[in-house]
């Protein structure tokens, strides 16, 4: 029997039975006072937790306590995030100031210090702003619809919510996994700025939950580019309480992967100043690593971006891309697809209806498509156009 996975209407990162969440606007996101901005997620069980965070050795406060929370406490409660304030760069305070706003937030829920995890996101290089914190934690209600507000809580400059739920059935067994993630800009594999919160009542192993979650970033939030550039902050959590019994080990992977697909997807596509979502497939690579390493050239790619943008059949810098990707590649059997349209096979362009790709390219999402014809490997990754736009957000993000 295969398990039914269904995204659930209104899906959020508190579908899954016993987490609850809220948020407030704390006056933290300065360009933005009026949006929420401190949120809490919460679980009324202890949680399983496991996470996937930034590669920089450039951490962020926040990134930097909850690692060592992750690393000492078998379970956590409870998770706290700003955002207008990275809390990154800013010496030993951050790490004062992460810790007391997870006590801020332990206290008022009932929840040990040490079991709350922190996130933030923001500007870097200035301090949280701890009399607006204080002033504000009580004011979070805490809701089992409550997931949508904190989505909401933690864009910067997300032009939406990304948010979404599955609920699957296998036989007699039935549990949902929930989550919230935001991004739009500093979006590079290897994370990005990206917070991923991820919730499920699944009763799995913590070795299991890590190596699930690590499975499934890889085929997600791995595979997405906006600009090549990383932040401090980043983290994908995942935390799993249990409440729904135990589920098989591949159904959970399964659909723990297709909801942070889908999650990666939204942020892609909701790149600072994007017009278009890029996809692009690589098959017949060597292996699985070479497939990801080419598709992520080609969706990193500055050229690439830009001629989707003005909606220029140029393919040359997409084959150029793969070329310089460190992939294996061999021009004689390269294949290359804009949509279903084929412009070069066994490395040698084919005449093609111009206004036709033209067409494609003009849409809401740009697929490409390439096969190496050199093994079994495939992968996709998802990227964006580069439009003026995103230089207008970048140099007045301060001002």
């Amino acid at each position: 029997m295969t398990a039914d996975i269904e995204f659930l209407p209104q899906g959020t990162v508190t579908s899954p039975e016993g987490f609850f969440a809220g948020a407030t606007s704390a006056g933290i996101n300065e360009r933005a006072a009026d949006k929420p901005d401190l949120a809490v997620l919460f679980s009324e069980a202890p949680c399983l937790a496991a996470a996937v965070f930034t590669v920089t050795k450039l951490k962020a406060a926040p990134v930097l306590l909850s690692q060592q929370r992750l690393k000492e406490r078998g379970k956590i409660g409870a998770v706290v995030v700003n955002s207008g304030c990275a809390n990154a760069y800013v010496g030993e305070q951050g790490l004062i100031d992460a810790a007391g706003m997870a006590a801020l937030v332990g206290k008022g829920i009932g929840v040990v210090p040490e079991d709350v995890l922190v996130a933030s996101t923001g500007v870097i290089g200035t301090p949280l702003p701890m009399d607006k914190i204080r002033a504000s934690v009580d004011k979070i209600v805490l809701d089992r619809d409550g997931g949508h507000q904190l989505a909401k809580a933690i864009m910067t400059t997300d032009t939406q919510p990304k948010e979404a739920a599955v609920r699957v059935k296998d036989g007699n067994v039935e549990f949902t996994i929930g989550g919230v993630a935001k991004g739009s800009g500093m979006i590079h594999p290897d994370l990005a700025t990206l917070l991923g919160f991820i919730t499920t009542d699944a009763a799995v192993e913590k070795d299991f939950l890590q190596k699930a979650l690590k499975k499934a970033v890889d085929a997600s939030f791995n595979m997405i580019s906006v600009d090549g550039d990383t932040s401090p902050n980043d983290m994908a959590l995942v935390m799993a309480n249990g409440l729904a019994g135990n589920v098989p080990a591949g159904v959970f992977e399964s659909a723990l992967e297709q909801l942070c697909i889908y999650l990666a997807k939204l942020i892609a596509g909701d790149g600072e100043g994007a017009t278009r979502l890029i996809e692009m497939t690589v098959s017949g690579a060597i292996n699985t690593l070479e497939a990801r390493t080419a598709a992520r050239a080609v969706v990193s790619s500055a050229l690439v971006k830009a001629a989707v943008y003005g909606a220029d059949p140029n393919w040359g810098r997409i084959m150029a891309a793969v070329g310089r990707s460190g992939a294996e590649v061999e021009e004689s059997k390269f294949d290359l697809y804009i949509g279903e349209i084929q412009v070069v096979k066994a490395g040698k362009a084919l005449p093609f209806n111009e206004p036709a790709v033209v067409k494609l390219l003009k849409g809401d999402e740009v697929h490409f498509g390439a096969n190496l014809n050199l093994g079994s490997g495939q992968a996709t990754a998802w990227g964006c156009d580069l439009s003026p736009e995103y230089v207008t957000i970048n140099s007045q993000y301060m001002t």
